[in-house]
């Protein structure tokens, strides 16, 4: 009788943990890494098309980008969203008060941001457990995910991997990985740097792994295995990431120290919510992790209005701009003008796909009606 997919994936793991970890077995490991990511691949689909997902949270983005509170049950998640917005979600001092997604708008700094109060997270989440799959599937869609952690409870080690283990990379940019189908010739790797945590030999098995026969491999960084696997899983999102340490207002200095000094390497921002202390700071850490630029819209034969800018995401081309503007500017798109750090020189005139920088000022030129 043949093995379902979670016993394929559970003698390959069994396999992993008695393999000894040396430099003759890493590659053999590799391989078999890249055969459980390609069956969880398949698991997903298979659960996909069964509509075994259960029933989903739908939420309508808005604003200038959307911010996803996760954490666990309890640690104030449903008070934080109501400080920063004025949404209306339920709190009470028990666990799995809020049962639903609840979005509110946040504004700060011109920038409209949709703050979304998320059911909490629990271990095995990315497995199903307490409907992890549907919170974890609107964290994905977001543009920042914020770790709401307990003063009490400090282990966001959980939360990272849940996140970790559904295909979310947090403060990370995809790999400079490159794989396309050839027709012939097997698989082959050409790295353009020195490769120092895999070899040229483990990649291609792992791409062989992965369902390729004949494929170019071209690898532009020092990836190692897991990365690999992230780009021949392609089904990865890179967030941004900011953690908040809640109910500060409860413990005494010692027991803060403690906790600063645990969460160090993540540079948290430390608040009591239902107390109004450190919201500022927090808003802030927010609108500064989204990477927020302001330009400065100015009509055609007239003066810049320099006191509403327009807010953008840092990276942000003229294109991106029209977007924000109006659905039919970019399709009616002539040219713009710039003035500013990204201009080349004072009015400079550009096309759809130029890089803006903060404090440009932008002329929006676009077709006529009839033209």
């Amino acid at each position: 009788m043949a093995l379902t997919i979670d016993e394929q994936i559970k003698a390959i793991e069994d396999e992993i943990l008695k393999t000894q970890k040396n430099k003759k077995t890493e590659s053999h490991i590799g391989l078999l890494k890249a055969k459980i990511a390609r069956l969880r691949m398949e698991q997903e689909k298979r659960r996909a098309a069964s509509g075994g997902g259960g029933q989903g949270y739908s939420v309508k983005k808005s604003g200038n980008a959307t911010v996803a509170l996760v954490g666990f049950p309890s640690v104030g998640k449903s008070t934080l969203l109501n400080k920063l917005t004025g949404a209306k979600s339920e709190v009470a001092a028990y666990a799995f008060t809020t049962l639903d997604v609840i979005p509110g708008i946040m504004y700060h700094k011109y920038a409209k941001i949709q703050i979304l109060d998320m059911p909490g997270l629990i271990r095995d989440a990315s497995r199903g457990k307490g409907r992890g799959r549907e919170v974890l599937a609107v964290v994905r869609t977001s543009d920042l995910i914020l770790f709401v952690i307990d003063v009490y409870d400090t282990n966001i080690d959980v939360l990272v991997n849940e996140l970790y283990n559904t295909g979310i990379r947090l403060n990370a940019r995809p790999p400079n990985v490159v794989i396309t189908k050839t027709d012939r010739g097997g698989i082959e790797v050409k790295p353009t740097v020195p490769l120092t945590k895999i070899t040229p030999e483990m990649a291609a098995d792992m791409v062989g792994a992965y369902g390729h026969i004949n494929a170019e491999v071209i690898i532009r960084e020092d990836v190692d295995e897991e990365q690999l696997i992230d780009v021949l899983t392609g089904n990865r999102v890179y967030l941004r990431s900011a953690v908040v340490v809640n109910k500060i207002d409860l413990v005494d200095e010692e027991h803060l120290n403690k906790v600063k000094a645990k969460m160090e390497p993540w540079c948290p921002v430390y608040v009591a919510a239902n107390k109004d202390i450190g919201l500022d700071e927090l808003k802030e850490e927010i609108f500064r992790k989204l990477e927020f630029i302001h330009v400065f819209l100015k009509p055609q034969g007239q003066e810049a209005d320099m006191d509403e800018p327009m807010v953008i995401m840092n990276g942000s081309t003229v294109g991106d701009l029209c977007d924000r503007i109006h659905r039919s500017f970019r399709k009616n798109f002539r040219y713009a003008t710039v003035w500013g750090e990204s201009a080349k020189f004072p009015g400079q005139t550009v096309g759809a796909d130029h890089l803006l920088m903060n404090g440009d000022i932008v002329t929006i030129v676009v077709k006529r009606g009839g033209e």
